[in-house]
């Protein structure tokens, strides 16, 4: 299997329709040991989620921005399996006034809270499960992205933070090489889930991506992302490490429509 033996981390799990739930049910069926996180009001929905995976996990409290939340965390993953071999980086926050097409008014403190959520987090994760990816002799770290090479209606600073994101992959793959960590992003196309349709304006997304994908995309199924995220995580990729890898039907390939017709 994919994933046998691997012992995972995965956040950013909170109901079954997110790419996260997807990731943590592919990973137990490829063989893997896994440990979702939860935080505040929203661990509960994790924990709801967690019992419709194929086994039931442990859920862990989890505040990327609360140090002693992080160290609390490797503690128990020290006691649990004393290495790591991955994680899923799936944690992304922006105020409501850091989207919605007011982006000229957004106060410093609001980007500033997008930044450090969605973007410094992954290296927070990082350094914090560094020593026990070491143990194991390496891994693999993953996070989830969306393409902001181009301005969004109402994504504002939270694409932003995505591409600060793609920025902090780069660099946590320069730094932890010499530990044989791999890091990268997975940039999806969009996906109606819980996180999404928090976005104002998220329909003309899909709109677009109807429009322009020449693959074609289904916003209703986070699988695809899923599976490539599993094979960032297993020994399949050994040599990928700083990479946006685009699961989104090809829509970052095209500047139109995909010009092709209907198939008859």
């Amino acid at each position: 299997m994919l994933l046998e033996g691997k012992r995972l981390v995965i956040t950013g799990v909170l109901t079954d329709d997110s790419i996260a739930w997807h990731t943590a049910r592919i990973a137990l069926e490829q063989g893997a040991e896994i440990l979702l996180t939860g935080f505040g009001r929203g661990r509960r929905l994790t924990e709801r989620a967690a019992v419709r995976l194929p086994s039931t996990p442990d859920v862990v409290e989890l505040d990327i921005n609360d140090p002693a939340h992080m160290d609390a965390l490797v503690a128990d993953l020290d006691a649990r399996w004393g290495a790591v071999d991955g994680a899923l980086h799936a944690i992304a926050f922006a105020p409501a006034d850091a989207l919605g097409g007011a982006f000229l008014d957004t106060p410093a403190e609001s980007a500033a809270t997008a930044f450090t959520t969605s973007a410094f987090s992954y290296k927070t994760l990082a350094v914090g499960l560094l020593p026990l990816m070491k143990e194991a002799g390496g891994g693999s770290l993953v996070t989830l992205d969306f393409d902001n090479t181009q301005a969004w209606p109402a994504y504002d600073w939270m694409g932003v933070a995505k591409s600060a994101l793609q920025s902090v992959t780069r660099y946590l793959a320069r730094d932890l090489g010499a530990h044989n960590i791999k890091v990268n992003a997975v940039s999806a196309g969009p996906l109606g889930t819980v996180a999404a349709k928090n976005v104002p304006g998220f329909a003309l997304f899909e709109d677009v991506w109807a429009e322009r994908a020449p693959l074609g995309w289904d916003a209703s199924d986070p699988g695809p992302v899923a599976r490539m995220v599993a094979v960032l995580l297993s020994d399949w990729a050994p040599m990928t490490s700083g990479e946006i890898i685009h699961v989104d039907g090809g829509f970052h390939a095209v500047a139109a429509g995909s010009g092709q017709s209907e198939p008859e």
